[in-house]
């Protein structure tokens, strides 16, 4: 009989090829095990996501709210720029403050798609507004932004004359003076209108980068309504320079009064509506300082008013004044350069009507004090509306420049036109 004896290393043969084929079958049974419970997971993973989805779907809001300006912007105009609007539903509640806490009043429109400040914002600060809104199904939406308005330096603002709501001459151009050069001075003008109920074509003229005059062709009419809009929020008028202003003027033109004035015979003529209604004994400028030519259109007027020479160039050798009056009444300005219709208590009577004495001015009879009211001067002084016109002729000095005062009448129609950027 033949024993058969099993080596050591058949048998480690064999308990490695019996491993081998246990540890398959575990391996195999893992792995059939493990993917039926992957399996199971990721369908229940699969279900609970969308019902999640679903669910916020639910909750989600249709509202859309936009809040202008956006979120970090800066330099935004202090009159329109800020406004929420909501689409696919209306706005609940909008809250708008300053960086301190300060609150800002708005209103929400009667529709409820729409919100804005009551009034002007101010210049240089930051601003935050938070809006909620509802869907038809009640759902709620919010939004919240942050923004900066412009700051002065950043920004340019025209001084205009005359004022809302006053009654001026036929001669009164709305003048507008920039606090800061315009480079792009067709944006600036095509966001101002001037019209009159007149219906005159009104054009506007740059004398510089700092001053724009509108007028028309001839006179304003008597009785009629100027209105000058300024759309200027957010206009950039030079780069990185923007306006601020959102304005209406309204003024009124008076009767039609025109007085001339002739610096040889030394007389006025004024005139209403056409007719002579005074002649009046007038001293221009002495031949060494003659009285300009030209329309000129009252500016301003003072009951009283102190002149001084030295502040036009009418000095003595001590440097001072060749005159220096505190009390010079019934004085009205014609030019920035300082000629004046006024007042004359210091020459005598027979002056007036038959020497030229001043030194440009024009002057009328007239008493210290200015409260004698049946003074030439004085009689003036009260038919007189600032933007009325007084023209001077025969004078021997030239005529004056159209931007020394109001006096854009010194230009002919085509000169003024060629003058806008319209």
């Amino acid at each position: 009989m033949e024993i058969r004896v099993m080596t050591d290393s058949k048998r480690r043969r064999g308990l490695m090829a019996a491993s081998a084929l246990l540890g398959g079958v575990l391996v195999l049974s893992a792995c059939s095990d493990g993917g039926d419970k992957d399996a199971g997971a990721a369908d229940s993973t699969k279900s609970s996501q969308a019902q999640v989805d679903e669910a916020a779907a639910k909750a989600t809001s249709e509202a859309k709210i936009v809040i202008a300006p956006g979120d970090g912007a800066s330099n935004a105009g202090i009159n329109d720029d800020a406004k929420v609007t909501v689409t696919k539903g209306t706005l609940t509640d909008v809250t708008m403050t300053t960086a301190d806490g300060t609150a800002v009043k708005g209103t929400v429109a009667a529709d409820g798609l729409s919100w804005k400040p009551d009034g002007q914002l101010e210049r240089s600060t930051t601003y935050k507004i938070a809006a909620t809104a509802k869907d038809g199904k009640g759902r709620k939406a919010f939004e919240n932004a942050s923004f900066t308005t412009v700051s002065p330096a950043n920004s340019f603002i025209g001084n205009f004359t005359p004022e809302d709501g006053s009654t001026v001459g036929v001669g009164m151009p709305v003048s507008i003076n920039f606090d800061k050069a315009i480079t792009d001075q067709k944006a600036v003008q095509d966001g101002i209108t001037v019209t009159s109920s007149s219906g005159q074509q009104v054009v506007g003229h740059w004398f510089s980068q700092q001053r724009l005059d509108f007028r028309p062709d001839q006179y304003w009419k008597g009785g009629s309504t100027v209105t000058l809009k300024l759309n200027l929020d957010g206009v950039e008028g030079a780069k990185g320079l923007f306006g601020v202003q959102q304005k209406t003027v309204t003024f009124k033109i008076g009767r039609n009064q025109v007085s001339t004035v002739d610096a040889k015979a030394k007389t006025m003529t004024v005139t209403q509506d056409g007719k002579t209604i005074k002649t009046i004994p007038i001293s221009s400028g002495s031949p060494d300082n003659p009285t300009y030519n030209g329309q000129m259109v009252i500016s301003e007027k003072f009951k009283e008013t102190r002149m001084n020479g030295a502040t036009v160039g009418f000095t003595d050798d001590d440097g001072k004044g060749e005159y220096d009056i505190p009390d010079v009444p019934h004085a009205m300005r014609l030019s920035t350069s300082g000629t004046f219709i006024h007042g004359n208590y210091w020459g005598a009577p027979s002056v007036f009507g038959s020497v030229n004495t001043s030194h440009g001015c024009v002057g009328l009879q007239d008493v210290k004090g200015a409260g004698d009211a049946n003074m030439p001067a004085a009689w003036f002084y009260d038919h007189s509306l600032v933007g009325d016109v007084v023209i001077v002729k025969n004078s021997p000095d030239k005529t004056i420049k159209p931007d020394n005062g109001l006096n854009g009448w010194n230009m002919s129609w085509s000169e003024w036109q060629a003058g806008s950027q319209a």
